[in-house]
């Protein structure tokens, strides 16, 4: 771990203590994150040092120092108190990579409220699933989402406030409806912060499952001791580094090391609300001398397929330390990086339920291109049978992977659904859901997904939701959603669909299904492709075989059919 030691000194004496002592944290003390990632770094006699830089997609500019950012969410804070908001109302934030999103999320911590970053490309129908879920009372958003918000309103009472942080002042509010505009208010120079503790809830994710809704996963604000360690000792992040991490806070990634991460350590982060392209992207790292740079595979197979040409045009020389989330980082870009950039991208695990890094490269130690790496210190992780629960001593045979639970950042419920949350653990261990072996040598190496959610490109997307959604089409009889391989995000979505009598499976028809999918849950959700069919396979009780379907796409063995219907 380059300046701090080697991953096996690391193991040999650790404690979660060596967290809490570095930020002056006792047992049975007050802990806020909001506090954490401002305020104290301003007492720490940083307020005039940059928190952070974004730019927007016009080119716009805007500098923030940790005072600012100490004040800005002291105004959001109190905001939000004079509304009416009260500690572990749940509070949603929907915007597009704005500074208000970040600065946002530290006012909702610091009143004690629970935040509910939600992605601003979600349409109507997802947004409604998780706003209800969550009981949601208010939500910070723009105006150009605001439409997605006013069609769902009817049809939820707990929802009292939406929040416009960028109001037309010649339109007019409707009921319930706040302006809020942060450049043009007098920042708040003192807000009492509500008092929360280890185990006061701070964060709400949405996350997909197989079956059934999305699920609110509850994070506390003692997971900041996970979040801090992580961010110092695998992401390498130090006093005078510039951190780029390209995670929208709509996902789990963009709130633990997007936000709290960089901040909490006082750190400089960039921030770019601009859609993928190369050339932006190494022009932006340029142009802020980025040195630490946090991404995910999807975008580093779209970089290497833009070509080395380009990279000569850009000195990217200031780039110290690389790291990769959200699926597994291929070989070949591991590989590929080490070649133009001068050093690899190490791999990360973790997931929305863990809060923090479980599994990873670490700088300094020796990188297998195409493997997650070692569980971090404090981790304990194994793989285990599918079948007993028990830990596989034989090494490359490959089962489940198994946490003990414990570490400071892992979630403490599903929202409102206790039956899920118990079943995520059998004999002692957390399971993530996800099959890997483990090396001689102690390297872990995933396999893939034990269920059908479709990881595109990063973000899970539940064959459930996508199906419900198609059957809300009047055109669609059945359907069904697998995933399917792709170059760039590994796999996207593909439905297979039986149209009602009087619709014709023809390219029109896809393109209208696609759009209204896309409207209704968002574009990562969409069908890349969609197959229109006479029937579906099925079991004889009539439930739709994904398996059988799955395995066609990727050239696998269909195993067992004796349940089919048909057989």
């Amino acid at each position: 771990m380059s300046h701090i030691g080697s991953y096996e000194e690391r193991i040999k004496d650790f404690s979660w203590a060596i967290a809490e002592k570095e930020l002056d944290y006792k047992e049975g003390d007050m802990i806020n994150i909001g506090w954490y990632c401002s305020d104290r770094i301003c007492k720490m006699g940083k307020s005039s040092k940059l928190a952070l830089i974004w730019e927007g997609l016009m080119g716009q500019e805007r500098k923030l120092t940790y005072d600012d950012l100490r004040k800005t969410s002291n105004t959001v804070g109190a905001m939000l108190r004079k509304l009416g908001i009260k500690p572990e109302d749940r509070v949603c934030l929907f915007m597009d990579k704005i500074p208000e999103l970040y600065i946002g999320l530290l006012g909702v911590l610091k009143i004690g409220a629970i935040a509910q970053p939600l992605f601003s490309a979600f349409g109507d129908e997802s947004l409604f699933v998780r706003l209800e879920n969550a009981g949601t009372s208010a939500i910070i958003t723009q105006k150009k989402h605001a439409p997605k918000v006013r069609k769902i309103l009817d049809r939820l009472p707990n929802l009292k406030h939406m929040i416009i942080v960028d109001f037309d002042p010649s339109k007019e509010l409707q009921p319930g409806e706040v302006a809020f505009d942060l450049w043009n208010t007098p920042w708040v120079d003192e807000l009492e912060i509500h008092p929360t503790y280890a185990e006061s809830p701070s964060i709400l994710h949405y996350t997909s499952g197989t079956t059934g809704q999305p699920k609110g996963v509850k994070h506390v604000h003692y997971s900041l001791i996970s979040q801090y360690l992580t961010t110092k000792w695998v992401l390498d992040v130090q006093e005078d580094d510039i951190y780029w991490c390209t995670a929208d806070p709509g996902w789990v990634t963009g709130t633990s090391y997007g936000i709290i991460g960089a901040f909490c350590m006082g750190a400089t982060q960039c921030v770019m609300d601009v859609g993928f392209s190369a050339e932006a992207w190494y022009k932006f790292i340029e142009k802020h001398r980025i040195t630490m740079w946090y991404s995910a595979p999807t975008a580093i197979r779209s970089l290497m397929k833009a070509g080395d040409e380009i990279i000569k045009k850009y000195d990217l020389s200031c780039l110290r330390h690389l790291a990769s989330v959200g699926e597994p980082l291929n070989s070949e870009a591991v590989i590929w990086s080490e070649r133009v950039f001068g050093k690899p991208f190490l791999d990360t695990y973790w997931q929305t339920e863990t809060g923090s890094i479980m599994i990873s490269n670490y700088p300094g130690m020796k990188i297998k291109p195409g493997s997650m790496g070692k569980p971090f210190p404090g981790i304990t992780a194994c793989v285990l049978d599918t079948k007993t629960f028990l830990p596989i001593e034989e090494t490359g045979k490959i089962g489940l992977i198994g946490f003990k639970p414990g570490w400071p950042s892992m979630m403490r419920m599903y929202w409102n659904n206790e039956e899920t949350y118990k079943n995520k653990f059998k004999n002692g261990w957390y399971l993530p859901g996800d099959r890997s072996s483990i090396d001689n040598e102690g390297y872990f190496w995933f396999v893939g997904r034990d269920d059908d959610v479709i990881n595109t490109g990063g973000h899970l997307v539940s064959p459930f939701e996508v199906e419900s959604a198609l059957l809300e089409n009047e055109m669609v009889a059945e359907s069904a959603v697998v995933s399917k391989p792709d170059d760039i995000n590994m796999e996207v979505v593909k439905a297979f669909v039986t149209l009602k009598p009087g619709f014709e499976g023809n390219k029109d028809t896809e393109l209208m299904i696609m759009n209204f999918i896309r409207k209704k849950l968002s574009p990562l959700a969409m069908p890349q492709e969609i197959e229109f069919v006479p029937n579906l396979p099925k079991t004889r009780s009539g439930k739709i075989m994904r398996r059988i379907l799955k395995a066609k796409e990727w050239g696998e063995e269909i195993g067992d059919t004796s349940t089919l219907e048909d057989d």
